[in-house]
C-alpha cells in the first residue's frame, strides 16, 4: 500500500508560538499513523504573498493586458510557472490531505497565506468552470483549517461581538477549499491560547492530538451540491426553481452562504452534520 501524504501549509513568525506547537503535534501524529509530513513554512520560506508577472517564465499571452488568471492557466498549461508555486503544486498534487495552520487575522488568513492561495491554486491546475465545488479538481483529497484566535469563544457567536464564526469561515471554506473541490473538515479552532493558562493550553493540544487519531474518518462540512444550480450562463449558474420550492417548508436555509432569506443552519461551517439533518435543532457549540 502506498504511503499517503499530508501537507501542513503554516504561518506563524515564531517557531515557539502555539501554532508551531499544533503544527508539531499534526507532524507528530499523523507520522505515527505512517503519513509522509510535508511543511510549508511560509514565513521561513519567505513565501511571496503578491500576484505578479514574475510568476510567470517567459512570454505572456497578451502582453498589453496583463491578467493574472489567463496568464497563469497558460503557463500552467505550459510549465512555465515560477519554481516556487510548481514546487507548492507539486506537494498538493501528492497530498491526501491538506491542513492550513495559523493565527486568525483580521478574520482571514494573514497575507503570507492568502498569497499562498493566490499564487498556488491556480485555474486549471486547481479549478475550472467545468470543475468546480462537489466536482472539483481535488474531490478525492480533504482540507480543513486549523487555527488561533485572539477572541474568546463567546465573542464570535451569533450574539457575540464579533458575529456568527460561521459566516467568517464561510469564504475561506467554501469560497476556497470547497470551491476547489475539496471535501472541507470541520475546523480545528483553538479559542484565545494566549491568555489560557498553560494548563489549558497543553489540554487544547491534547483535544488536537486525540482528535487527529480519528481525523479522516470524520464526514466533511455540508455544502449545496452543484447538481442543485443550472450551471449555464443562460441559467445564471443559480438554483433550479424546484429546489427552491423543496426548501420552502424548511426552517434553515441550505447552507451558511445558501441562506434562502431563512435562518442560517447551525453551526453549518464549524460541525459535520448528515445531509438531512439541515432542519435539526442546534448542535451544541465545540
Amino acid at each position: 500500500m502506498a504511503q499517503k501524504t499530508a501537507l501542513i501549509v503554516y504561518a506563524h513568525q515564531s517557531p515557539g508560538s502555539f501554532n508551531a506547537a499544533v503544527r508539531d503535534v499534526a507532524m507528530q501524529e499523523l507520522e505515527a499513523q505512517g503519513y509522509k509530513v510535508l511543511v510549508s513554512d511560509l514565513y521561513a520560506m519567505n513565501f511571496r504573498a503578491n500576484a505578479t508577472q514574475d510568476d510567470i517564465i517567459g512570454d505572456h499571452k497578451n502582453p498589453e493586458l496583463f491578467q493574472y488568471g489567463d496568464e497563469t492557466t497558460h503557463a500552467w498549461m505550459e510549465g512555465r510557472l515560477s519554481d516556487d508555486i510548481m514546487a507548492e503544486q507539486r506537494k498538493v498534487e501528492e497530498a491526501e490531505l491538506v491542513i492550513f495552520q495559523f493565527p486568525l487575522y483580521w478574520f482571514s488568513v494573514p497575507a503570507v497565506m492568502k498569497g499562498w492561495i493566490d499564487r498556488v491554486l491556480t485555474q486549471g491546475f486547481a479549478f475550472s468552470l467545468q470543475k468546480m465545488y462537489n466536482n472539483g479538481i481535488f474531490k478525492d483529497k480533504k482540507a480543513m483549517l486549523s487555527f488561533t484566535t485572539g477572541a474568546t469563544q463567546t465573542m464570535f457567536r451569533p450574539d457575540g461581538i464579533n458575529g456568527d464564526i460561521n459566516i467568517t469561515l464561510w469564504p475561506l471554506q467554501n469560497g476556497c477549499l470547497h470551491f476547489c473541490g475539496f471535501q472541507v473538515l470541520a475546523p480545528q479552532i483553538f479559542w484565545s491560547p494566549a491568555h489560557c493558562p498553560a494548563a489549558v493550553r497543553t489540554a487544547l493540544l491534547d483535544g488536537w492530538r486525540a482528535r487527529l487519531k480519528g481525523l479522516l474518518t470524520e464526514k466533511p462540512l455540508n455544502f449545496a451540491p452543484c447538481e442543485l444550480f443550472d450551471l449555464s450562463f443562460q441559467g445564471g449558474f443559480m438554483m433550479w426553481p424546484k429546489v427552491r420550492e423543496e426548501r420552502e417548508s424548511q426552517p434553515y436555509g441550505l447552507t451558511t452562504g445558501h441562506h434562502l432569506g431563512k435562518p442560517l443552519p447551525p453551526d453549518n461551517q464549524i460541525t459535520a452534520q448528515p445531509a438531512d439533518e439541515s432542519s435539526a435543532k442546534p448542535a451544541c457549540m465545540k
